[in-house]
């Protein structure tokens, strides 16, 4: 029995790190946000504009007492806009001391992932999406792209929205 569990462990480690995924959906495409960088997943609610933010920032939100700057991921990604539905919901996530809210058409599950599935980005979907892929997941017919919220806003860009 200890044999069967070493040698589990011994596959697993061969098989790369095993890292968890939420999943969300924008356009019919399933993207990926490291579970590690998501704060919460909240029901769509009334984001206040901010006068002169920058074209990608929805507005702002009350998130317990804290102001969380909401961005338009479909902007982001070169997509085309659509009203929120029932099924958006706003993906908090962090990075650095870095909070964000990134709306999405809706929230699919949390998967496991492991390291060695993940393939380099080709040119997927746009250039101005491509940029902030960390890597596609290929399950059967179904492409899973993996986003690096590091990536999803710049430096000067997180500066800006904190400012907000």
């Amino acid at each position: 029995m200890a044999q069967q569990q070493a040698d589990k462990e011994q596959r697993q480690e061969h098989q790369g790190a095993l890292t968890q995924w939420v999943t969300f959906s924008l356009e019919q495409e399933t993207y990926g946000i490291d579970v590690m960088r998501v704060q919460e997943v909240l029901p769509m609610s009334e984001i206040a504009p901010v006068p002169g933010a920058p074209p990608y920032v929805l507005g702002i939100i009350n998130l317990r007492g804290n102001v969380v700057t909401v961005i338009d991921t479909r902007m982001r990604f070169g997509l085309p806009s659509r009203e929120s539905d029932s099924a958006s919901r706003i993906v908090v996530i962090e990075t650095g001391d870095q909070v964000a809210g990134i709306l999405v058409d809706s929230v699919a599950e949390v998967i496991n992932v492991r390291e060695d599935e993940v393939d380099t980005a080709p040119n997927v979907g746009n250039e101005e999406s491509s940029k902030y892929i960390y890597g596609v997941v290929s399950r059967g017919e179904e492409l899973l792209i993996l986003v690096d919220v590091n990536k999803l806003l710049s430096r000067e860009e997180w500066e800006e929205v904190s400012s907000l």
